[in-house]
């Protein structure tokens, strides 16, 4: 057995940022080497950020990503970092490879490179594709067909990307094949809740296939939909954690390991796998490195679900704020829980002095939710206003009323959401502040939202969070304050109280929807389990409830397309997880 020291970075990269990113990545380098390490990983596509979508096929993008790359081999050598060997995701590709029909443009590919004293050593490129869920890497990438193996301090370290694990056979299949002591893991795999769970049961089976550890390096931060969670993590051949990084930290997690010499002989630089796959191979040092004190081993404790999920929103907004270059936020503050929920994860995101909140009362507005908006405002002391909202919409009834079309019912109410939504667009346009929508997956699901009204925004904090997931989320937000001896942030009354609209007289949730325990139960299977009708009635729900939310599901995919992307945190949010038709006559009739 040999030591090996590696350092695993959970950076948080821009796409698109590729000084930034490199800045990023040359900062580890310099902590790690600090730290005395000998290998440094850092995420899947860390050089260009993830994922980058069309920007792959941008020819270039591509050729600057490329000569990022070769700049940071230098600037490692340069700031004396050269010893350092450092995995490092980017995107590169082959500009000369003729068009073809069914293949990306240049044939780009998501690649790792691994740098020693100045110098590009290998380029390779990810093997397996993912086409399902969030990701489109058919469209944008060409795979590849080499496992590099380079030898540091006697043990010789594979290098696999993200999807490489999920997939049998191909690079941990040649790992077994390569005989690896180490099997690297550069990753960009974005969060949903229990992945974490689903990571380990992956990595236990593939470190018992490959019959080596690995070592898996993942980002954190937000990326548009998505949040990036870190979690990184050490397996080893038996499946025992070895080693876990936090989760949502940026931080470098550096791990002391035992590992296997090599066996294969030094000058054998490539050979092939039983899968077809090509092992190639270069030597950095043949000989183990000299003993040293091993660190003790870091097992950071999970976070519960509840707190996982709100850390994940406050990234996810955190992150999409800040990366699209503002500074500030604005929010209709209504005295209900959404508005309350999502206020409290703007402030913990962004500080209290970054976020404005806005009441804007109707005539049909109750005292008890004016006090509730006041009351937020004070518990987290983020800057409030009061703009009501009944003389404009008196104003454009008249107005209306005078041209020929008196707006009532249905028109009237939408109208008053869309009143707020143009204050808040005009609050937004006079001082730079960024809009939040506050509509939950259960509201997005059946259409319960007003086109132009409370659907204005650029972003959706909870657009995938289910409403009875809001209110457990509301009470564990004020019991971590209240453990932490901090104020509450979510008055009691706007967890316990009805929900309403308030558009008209004593109106209710329940008035057009069933009980949410219900109504998210039904959602579940359809949105997330994509079970039929049939299916879902077999489960004892009544069938015409379930015909009713189906329906509604059905037509307001329209609505769906217009809504402001919000952070991911379930299997299947909407958007890029979930994508139907707005033009289509299946109905999940009886």
């Amino acid at each position: 057995m040999a030591q090996l020291r590696i350092a695993l970075a959970q950076i948080n990269p821009t796409v698109g940022d590729l000084a930034g990113n490199a800045d990023l990545i040359l900062g580890a380098a310099e902590r790690a080497t600090r730290e005395g390490a000998h290998l440094l990983a850092v995420p899947e596509m860390a050089l260009t950020g993830y994922p980058i979508e069309d920007l792959a096929l941008r020819p270039s993008f591509v050729r600057a990503a490329r000569a990022a790359m070769d700049q940071l081999a230098d600037d490692l050598e340069d700031r004396g970092l050269g010893d350092l060997v450092v995995v490092a995701g980017y995107l590169d590709g082959t500009p000369d490879d003729a068009p073809r029909i069914g293949r990306p443009a240049g044939s780009p590919i998501d690649a790792a490179a691994l740098v020693h004293r100045g110098e590009t050593l290998i380029r390779s490129a990810k093997h397996h594709l993912p086409n399902y869920g969030v990701f489109d890497e058919y469209r944008y990438f060409v795979p590849g067909d080499v496992l590099p193996v380079v030898r540091i301090g006697g043990i010789d370290v594979a290098v696999a990307i993200c999807e490489d694990l999920w997939q049998d056979s191909g690079p941990v299949a040649a790992a077994a094949d390569a005989r690896a002591g180490l099997l690297l893991s550069i990753n960009a795999s974005p969060y949903e809740l229990n992945k974490n769970d689903a990571r380990y049961e992956l990595l236990a089976r593939r470190a018992s296939e490959a019959g080596c550890a690995i070592a898996y390096v993942n980002q954190v931060g937000g990326q548009d939909e998505l949040v990036f969670d870190g979690d990184s993590l050490v397996v080893a051949p038996d499946g025992a954690v070895l080693a876990r990084a936090g989760q949502f930290t940026d931080e470098l997690f550096v791990v002391d390991l035992d590992l296997p010499v090599a066996q294969v002989p030094a000058e054998r630089t490539s050979e092939k796998a039983t899968n077809g796959m090509e092992i190639r191979r270069i030597v950095v040092s043949a000989e183990p490195v000299a003993a040293f004190e091993p660190r003790p081993r870091v097992l950071t404790p999970r976070l519960d679900d509840h707190e996982e999920i709100y850390t994940a929103l406050v990234t996810g907004l955190r992150d999409y704020v800040r990366k699209n270059g503002f500074s500030s936020v604005v929010l209709g503050l209504s005295g209900g829980i959404d508005s309350a929920l999502v206020a409290a994860i703007a402030v913990d995101a962004l500080g209290t002095e970054h976020v404005y909140g806005v009441s804007m009362p109707s005539r049909y507005s109750t005292d008890h939710s004016r006090d509730d908006a006041a009351d937020l405002a004070e518990r987290t002391g983020l800057h409030y206003e009061t703009v009501p909202i009944a003389p404009m919409v008196e104003a454009y009834l008249k107005t209306t009323a005078d041209a020929g079309t008196a707006l009532t019912g249905l028109a009237e109410e939408n109208l008053q959401a869309r009143v707020r939504g143009t204050t808040l667009m005009a609050l937004s346009n006079q001082r730079g502040h960024l809009v939040l929508a506050t509509g939950n997956k259960s509201e997005l699901a059946v259409g319960y939202s007003t086109l132009y009204g409370d659907a204005v925004g650029a972003y959706a904090p909870i657009k995938d969070v289910p409403k009875t997931l809001v209110w457990a989320l509301a009470r564990w937000r004020n019991e971590a304050a209240t453990r932490r001896g901090q104020t509450a942030p979510i008055p009691v009354n706007s967890i316990e109280k009805e929900p309403s609209a308030e558009l008209r007289p004593d109106q209710r949730d329940t008035d057009s929807l069933p009980d949410y325990a219900v109504l998210d139960e039904i959602l579940d299977l359809y949105v997330e389990g994509d079970h039929g009708r049939e299916e879902i009635e077999a489960r004892g729900f009544d069938p015409e409830l379930v015909q009713r939310v189906l329906t509604l599901t059905d037509t307001a995919e329209y609505k769906r397309r217009q809504y402001p992307p919000g952070t991911k945190i379930s299997p299947k949010a909407f958007g890029r997880d979930r994508r139907l038709p707005i033009t289509s006559r299946w109905r999940e009739t009886a």
